[in-house]
């Protein structure tokens, strides 16, 4: 067996660690020296206004994280129990707890084994006379057949929620993320493109949506009669030194996806003709993978959980691919049924990401991919 040189976990290489410029500081300082820190400050819509410009939306609406803008999402949209909501399987929770929560049913569709994204197919297949609205989700660096979908649902009559929290500055047929369907939502996590620590966004080009969403996210404050208020909706605000980030960060968007595809193109290099494991495509559907993670599916099903243990010991740390939302424990028994979802199933359960962001230097890469290919070579 070959022995695997073993680091100290005091100097662990992270999956990923946020890196915090003197531009991000400074124009946070900024912030809190003219006292601009709640969630109702100038700052607060100026970044609101810098990221529907720039993922071509008429409106932007800041709130505290991205979960909250899928259920800000959802609420708006009024659907009753009954009503049928198709997402992707292979996605996180948040997905399935803003379409439960509105009380309409959730249909779980696969995805496509290659891409780890929804099709157009995919989405057919499950598509029923209550089919109100369809959840897009883009993941793992790739999109969903956006464009195709989004005329499936226009055609159909049936409402687009685009999910793009992990697709900041990502296009779909040339026409970015954010911008397709009714409404788009995003995260802020400290883990994204774009990070505000926690944050979100709700995007639209709908005038009176953007109103409805903004009363939603502000407990139903009213202007014209202040502290009368006809509904019971939430406080979702995000502060003034959160967005004072976001908008620091954002202009750094371009740089941050250009040396992460750098970063992937050195994996590649040590990982494309290894027989033990899939590596992400670099392109699909006229879009090119701008690696929010770098993601391995293994082929030897069953050791993926094995893997990661050994990895960490050896000073590496990773993560598994999102669980399947159709076997999810949480899942109300009423939604629950016997389907199979193949793809999702299989790389779920054999899916892993390695390390990537601006903490990672190519001596720590040559290290993650001569340490993974040992431990695959002695569990193959």
């Amino acid at each position: 067996m070959t022995q695997i040189q073993i680091k100290s976990i005091s100097k662990l290489i992270n999956v990923f660690s946020p890196k915090i410029g003197l531009g991000d500081v400074a124009s946070v300082l900024k912030v809190l020296m003219s006292n601009q820190i709640s969630g109702t400050s100038p700052i607060v819509n100026k970044f609101e206004e810098q990221i529907a410009k720039k993922f071509d939306r008429k409106h932007g609406i800041a709130v505290s994280n991205g979960s909250v803008a899928l259920d800000l999402a959802f609420q708006s949209l009024d659907l009753k129990e009954g009503d049928e909501v198709i997402l992707p399987s292979f996605t996180i929770i948040s997905c399935l707890s803003a379409v439960v929560r509105t009380g309409a049913t959730p249909v779980f569709c696969d995805i496509n084994k290659t891409s780890w994204n929804m099709t157009l197919k995919d989405v057919e297949k499950m598509k029923t006379e209550n089919t109100k609205a369809i959840l897009m989700v883009h993941l793992y660096g790739l999109t969903a057949e956006a464009q195709k979908i989004e005329k499936y649902c226009e055609k159909n009559g049936i409402f687009l929620i685009e999910d793009a929290a992990e697709a900041h500055g990502q296009k779909e047929s040339l026409k970015f993320c954010g911008s397709f369907g009714l409404i788009s939502t995003m995260s802020f996590y400290a883990n994204k493109h774009i990070t505000t620590g926690e944050g979100g966004m709700v995007l639209t080009d709908d005038d009176d949506l953007k109103d409805k969403i903004k009363k939603m996210r502000n407990l139903d404050f009213d202007n014209k009669k202040r502290f009368y208020h006809d509904n019971l909706y939430w406080n979702y605000r995000l502060g003034g030194m959160q967005a004072a980030l976001g908008i620091s960060q954002l202009k750094k968007l371009d740089k941050t996806i250009s040396q992460k595809i750098k970063q992937a193109e050195i994996y590649d290099q040590y990982l494309s003709k290894e027989k033990t494991l899939s590596i992400p495509l670099k392109n699909i559907n006229n879009t090119n993978n701008h690696y929010w993670v770098y993601g391995v599916v293994l082929n030897k099903d069953g050791i993926r959980d094995k893997v990661m243990k050994e990895l960490y010991d050896s000073g590496i740390e990773t993560r598994p691919f999102f669980g399947p939302l159709h076997l999810q424990g949480s899942l109300p028994k009423k939604f629950r049924n016997d389907i199979e979802l193949v793809n999702t199933e299989h790389i779920s359960k054999n899916g892993l990401y390695l390390p990537l962001g601006k903490h990672l230097k190519i001596r720590d890469q040559k290290f993650v991919t001569e340490t993974l290919l040992t431990i695959l070579k002695n569990n193959n």
